[in-house]
């Protein structure tokens, strides 16, 4: 069975600071959403999921703590 590693980003708690956008390695985290959450924030989206290798700096550089890493087990 194939799977991926899988960015998770809690929308209603991403303020769109883009730190995740800039320090992922892999360029995984990649756009704002076009979508606004309740706070009046375009939230972050990852895209290319193939392509994460589960490094986990996109979830340690966000200040609201809306991201996780799931790894591939």
């Amino acid at each position: 069975m194939f799977r991926v590693n899988r960015v998770v980003i809690h929308q209603e708690w991403c303020k769109e600071c883009g730190y995740c956008v800039h320090f992922c390695p892999q360029k995984v985290v990649l756009r704002k959403s076009g979508e606004v959450n309740k706070k009046g924030y375009c939230y972050i989206v990852a895209d290319r999921m193939e392509q994460c290798i589960a490094c986990g700096i996109c979830a340690l550089v966000c200040p609201e703590m809306a991201i996780s890493v799931e790894k591939d087990a």
